[in-house]
């Protein structure tokens, strides 16, 4: 029985291996064959937008430190103690143009001007003196020439008679001695005149030393009080009263706020962009030595704004840039100033410009001409995807001059007019068959991204 099981397993086997056999043959000869159909490349759906010249705003940018336009270290001119110190004279306070800071003892200088005009007018007196003397000393000069020439005439009356006979020789002798003297005497008169003009010049060398020195003491009193030539804020106090102030200590720093100063450090490139748009025609035959005659910086905007805090801005002028270039960074030192910086202060919203806050400085200027500009996104490496013939995918090579706030303006290669695809197709095949989507929004966005908005 045993041998009968084995059999059988083996006739069970041998059948299921020739069905399997059979099964596989049947599906191979009634298998389908493949159907091979050519597809070409499918449309794509693609944005484009028409590129046409449009007005363009040059925009360039900078860093820089705030600091104000003047700076007031006040020095002791003179010596003498602190007698008055105004009740608010501490850092960080701020105070009217006019106020009376503060002032050193001014009594040793008012006695020095009271002394030296003492002077004044007791040269005043010799000078009236001196007057006087030249007066009389030609009016007498006058009458001393009078009776000489009445003497002379006396000697020739004389003389004649001698000859007759009429007067002996010892009346001529005597008529002779009396005009001799009387010559003398006018010699002499003659000769005190001509020494006055030196006692002259002497005093008047004596006056105006003595007015020197009451000038320089009136000086010396004006510096004895410190007043404030403009609004300031005080940075800092260096004395207190009834303290002695020698010659040069300081007192006290203030800051000037009626005006501030930033010099931006701003990149060569930008700036030869606004400066090439504000060129000024000069005379070949006559250069210009002073930049500010080679450029209208009038025609420059600019704007200050807080480092961190955007709504924070002041407006601003360009008022000169400084000689050479930052060492550093290589980039031009643009100085702008910022009128009444304390005068738009609301705290928290709009804090005054302040000494050494960082700020960022906005130049803006009107291109000369229109520039073509598309989105920075849609040039590739130089090309861009353009929309030709047919809607077919077209790829060129392009010229930037430069970009600006997101926007590559086409120096060459590109024609006003044309349909630029702003989507980036992966792969971009020439030829490839477009649906083009004309975004008119995009076309409008990029006319306010070319005038600055959203900066």
């Amino acid at each position: 029985m045993a041998l009968a099981r084995f059999g059988d397993r083996k006739v069970l086997a041998l059948a299921g291996l020739v069905g399997g056999v059979l099964l596989v043959a049947l599906l191979v000869f009634f298998r389908e064959t493949p159907v091979y159909k050519e597809v070409g490349p499918q449309p794509l759906n693609l944005t484009v937008i028409e590129v046409q010249p449009m007005p363009f705003v040059l925009t360039a940018r900078g860093f820089g430190i705030a600091r104000p336009a003047h700076t007031w270290q006040a020095l002791a001119n003179v010596a003498g103690r602190v007698v008055q110190r105004h009740p608010q004279l501490n850092s960080g306070t701020l105070l009217p143009a006019g106020t009376l800071l503060l002032a050193l003892d001014p009594g040793r200088y008012q006695l020095a001007i009271a002394e030296v005009e003492a002077e004044l007018a007791s040269l005043a007196a010799e000078q009236a003196q001196l007057d006087a003397e030249m007066r009389n000393t030609n009016h007498l000069l006058k009458l001393e020439s009078e009776r000489l020439k009445l003497s002379e005439s006396e000697q020739a009356r004389i003389e004649r008679l001698l000859e007759t006979g009429a007067v002996s020789r010892s009346q001529l002798d005597e008529q002779r001695r009396a005009t001799l003297a009387q010559r003398q005497l006018v010699q002499s008169l003659e000769n005190q005149l001509s020494l006055l003009p030196s006692k002259q010049q002497h005093l008047d060398a004596q006056v105006k030393r003595a007015t020197t020195r009451l000038e320089q003491g009136h000086q010396d009193l004006e510096d004895t009080r410190f007043i404030a030539p403009y609004d300031l804020r005080i940075r800092s106090v260096e004395v207190e009263e009834h303290q002695y102030a020698s010659l040069g200590q300081p007192l006290f720093l203030a800051d000037n706020i009626g005006q501030a100063e930033i010099e931006a450090q701003v990149p060569l490139s930008m700036l030869r962009r606004l400066m090439a748009a504000v060129l000024i025609p000069v005379d070949s035959q006559q250069p210009a030595l002073d930049i500010s005659d080679r450029f209208d910086f009038s025609a420059i905007r600019s704007e200050v704004g807080l480092t961190g805090f955007p709504t924070v801005r002041w407006p601003a002028n360009v008022s000169r840039v400084a000689s050479g270039l930052d060492p550093a960074t290589r980039s031009v030192r643009v100085v702008v100033t910022v009128d009444n910086p304390y005068s738009l202060a609301g705290v928290p919203e709009q804090p005054a410009l302040q000494r050494d806050m960082h700020v960022q400085v906005r130049f803006s200027v009107d291109s000369l001409k229109p520039l073509l500009a598309v989105p920075s996104s849609a040039v590739h490496q130089g090309e861009v995807y353009l929309l030709g013939e047919g809607d077919l995918l077209q790829r060129r090579a392009v010229t930037v001059a430069f970009e600006q706030n997101g926007l590559a303006v086409i120096d060459e290669g590109l024609e006003g007019g044309e349909h630029l695809i702003t989507d980036d197709p992966v792969p971009a095949v020439t030829g490839t068959k477009v649906i083009p989507h004309r975004n008119k929004d995009l076309e409008a966005r990029l006319q306010q991204q070319a005038q600055g908005d959203g900066q």
